[in-house]
């Protein structure tokens, strides 16, 4: 990265190509312009946090570049003045979404290098002039989304690219992935834009029926078939016939079950309990589940058989700490939704609440962060969401921070428990910037508790080098490296 110290007018220059770079040093090298060049996201960051808040961002966002995804990174970034992004072309859909939501001003790259010359200079001695930037992030704007899955990041994009290919086909699919990462939603987008669109999707929870009712619930069941069968009943496999039958947590169903389902399968035909009469079924089906279903085999929990039969196609869904790029997007949606659902006249978040919300842990996934933001939406009575109003219910969501590089704890085997507790508390602290009554609410502990354990510590003569100054919250911020973002 090179830089120029001047400190009239700070200017960040991001280009991969390096070519908006050597025009801009060409240009200003002489003028009362401080440059600051960065060609990746690792050099982005260290310019934000080396040199503070920038008046102005250059951002090269040709086709084909990484310049989009940089828009939405520096949304977050501390900033005096504004973002411009330089594009191929006026046309793509992209730009609404960046202008409304990520406040970047796009405009057409010039073919011609005078006019483009011409352009960089009014860009940066118009500034001046420029208005202050915005004290929240506006919720307004389109949401990027596919077949009702929220997400614009690389993880995401190549999944949406994978469901169109094999949505067409009949290929049993198999969707791993945490809890919480949006299985269902994978499943219902498969049907959606599969020829059987039109017929019925029928989801069925391994984990919500008994062992005993379980068959039934496959395939059905005559009048009498059983104690408590008055009446016959179709199951799922009936039940979505010439449409799609998504079972979530196939790792749940028990190896009788499993030898029964691979028929099926293998047949297309199954009988209902009490009954002998095959009966003719055209499904495509699809699992889910939160396990290694590779690992279940080799347990002997999972039928091999099996496993090849439902995992002909398999869709790993990443969990959102490796998608992180899609937290911002993710929390637009999800206030939109609630201050609708509310009546809340939310317009905007604060940069601050978004930093906390992107760099926390998010064990949860997408389910957690939802009922985060529901709780938030709620509770606030602002029209501006704050990171004040994370923590407006008494026993709030925690939002756990990911731990910077190189600030993991210390801990020796052997090492007394008091010690470990002592050191997680003060790590704890310094995750809240030094405010006790956050790091009470992180903890899950009152806040005179906190202060208790404090006060032993020091009546103790612990070492309290390892937290900040706990008379006022400290002002760093934890920043994710762009490999904490992959």
């Amino acid at each position: 990265m090179t830089i120029f110290s001047k400190r009239c007018l700070r200017t960040l220059v991001f280009d991969e190509t390096l070519d908006l770079i050597e025009r801009t040093r060409g240009l200003f090298n002489r003028a009362e312009v401080g440059l600051t060049f960065a060609g990746s996201l690792p050099e982005l960051e260290l310019a934000a946090k080396r040199f503070g808040p920038h008046e102005l961002v250059l951002l090269n966002m040709s086709e084909g570049l990484s310049g989009w995804a940089m828009a939405e990174h520096l949304r977050r970034f501390p900033r005096r003045g504004r973002i411009v992004g330089l594009m191929s072309g006026a046309d793509d859909p992209r730009r609404t979404y960046l202008e409304e939501a990520a406040n970047v001003r796009c405009l057409v790259r010039p073919h011609d290098g005078a006019a483009l010359d011409d352009l960089l200079r009014r860009l940066v001695f118009e500034l001046p002039s420029a208005p202050p930037a915005e004290t929240h992030l506006p919720v307004s704007g389109d949401i990027p989304m596919f077949h009702g899955i929220v997400g614009a990041s690389r993880h995401m994009q190549q999944i949406f690219t994978l469901i169109e290919k094999i949505a067409p086909g009949d290929a049993n699919v198999c969707i791993y992935g945490e809890s919480g990462t949006g299985k269902e939603l994978v499943a219902s987008a498969l049907h959606s834009a599969s020829p059987r669109a039109s017929a019925p999707l029928i989801t069925l929870d391994c984990t919500a029926i008994p062992d005993g009712l379980m068959e039934s619930q496959l395939f059905g069941h005559v009048k009498g078939a059983f104690t408590g069968a008055v009446d016959s009943r179709d199951g799922v496999f009936a039940l979505a016939h010439t449409g799609t039958l998504f079972m979530d947590e196939l790792c749940e169903l028990n190896l009788p079950l499993q030898a029964k389902l691979l028929r099926v399968i293998q047949t297309r035909e199954f009988s209902k309990v009490g009954s002998s009469r095959p009966i003719k079924t055209n499904i495509r089906l699809v699992t889910a589940t939160n396990k290694d279903l590779k690992q279940a085999v080799d347990t002997g929990a999972f039928r091999e058989d099996l496993y090849y039969r439902v995992a002909v196609i398999m869709i790993k869904l990443p969990p959102l700490r490796d998608r992180r790029e899609d937290i911002p997007v993710l929390v637009q949606y999800f206030l939109q939704k609630f201050a609708k659902a509310y009546r809340k006249p939310i317009h905007g978040i604060a940069p601050g609440a978004m930093d906390r919300i992107v760099n926390s842990s998010w064990r949860g996934n997408v389910r957690q962060l939802q009922n985060f933001i529901e709780q938030a939406v709620a509770l606030t009575d602002a029209e501006i969401l704050r990171e004040r109003d994370l923590f407006v219910s008494e026993q709030p969501m925690v939002l756990t921070p990911v731990a910077p590089p190189g600030e993991t704890l210390d801990l020796d085997p052997g090492l007394p428990l008091r010690e470990v507790e002592r050191r997680y508390i003060l790590r704890t602290l310094t995750a809240a910037h030094g405010s006790r009554t956050r790091a009470a609410q992180m903890l899950g502990i009152s806040l005179r508790a906190l202060q208790y354990k404090l006060k032993a510590y020091t009546e103790e003569q612990a070492p309290l080098a390892d937290a900040p100054e706990l008379s006022r919250p400290s002002s760093k911020v934890t920043r994710l490296t762009s490999m904490e973002h992959r």
